[in-house]
């Protein structure tokens, strides 16, 4: 794929901040989520002479958590790289962690567990850009479900299962804004659009977008 930032410009590079969230089904109940932060500075900037980058911060975050719910039921905090040798010893802070949901209110929480003096500011940033991928996480678990059910055995959902579904998204952006019309319109029981990524790719690959929906399961129609 194509790199993420656009070329740089005809200017000294001064500091490169790299965010990298992955996650991972570990079994039909269980996410792992992992999570690295580094800060590296241009070779020769700190160090004259020196032709290598230096890293200054690296860290790196395991959660696991349980699928639908998300709630974190283990988490390790390892710091690779820092400036200080006192700096891994909040590393154990970080096991509060555990019993919160990564879902609406994590990133308040996170703040209110972790910033300022009661972290460490990069491990906190680290899982608020975490956060996002647990809820990706979730839809995609639930492509396992959908393509592990025969089609014959897919329940249509009530109009009660359907608000649940997506209750976690409203309000999170103005897509879904509850008054808008995509909430209201799925509200009513319409299908979502198919995404746009979706209608892409299958052009793409010379295929019917619309077959997408066959291999998922009633709740992300």
């Amino acid at each position: 794929m194509d790199d993420l930032m656009p070329p740089d410009p005809d200017l000294e590079r001064l500091h490169t901040r790299t965010y990298e969230v992955r996650s991972f089904r570990v079994n039909a109940n269980t996410v792992l989520l992992v999570g690295a932060v580094r800060d590296i500075k241009p070779a020769g900037l700190y160090v004259q002479g020196d032709p290598e980058p230096l890293v200054i911060h690296h860290m790196v975050v395991n959660l696991e958590v349980t699928y639908p719910s998300m709630e974190i039921t283990s988490a390790r905090v390892v710091f690779e790289d820092h400036p200080h040798t006192i700096c891994p010893g909040i590393t154990p802070h970080y096991e509060k962690l555990i019993g919160l949901s990564i879902a609406r209110g994590f990133t308040h929480k996170v703040r209110e567990l972790f910033g300022g003096p009661r972290g460490c500011t990069h491990v906190t940033a680290l899982l608020q850009a975490m956060a996002p991928v647990a809820n990706q996480s979730r839809f995609s678990m639930s492509m396992t479900v959908g393509r592990s059910t025969p089609v014959e055995l897919r329940a249509p959902l009530t109009s009660e299962q359907r608000k649940l579904l997506f209750a976690g998204n409203v309000n999170t952006c103005h897509v879904w804004d509850e008054e808008g019309d995509h909430v209201q319109s799925l509200a009513r029981g319409a299908e979502s659009e198919l995404p746009l990524w979706i209608q892409k790719r299958f052009a793409e690959l010379g295929r019917d977008a619309s077959d997408w929906r066959s291999s998922m399961s009633p709740g992300q129609q």
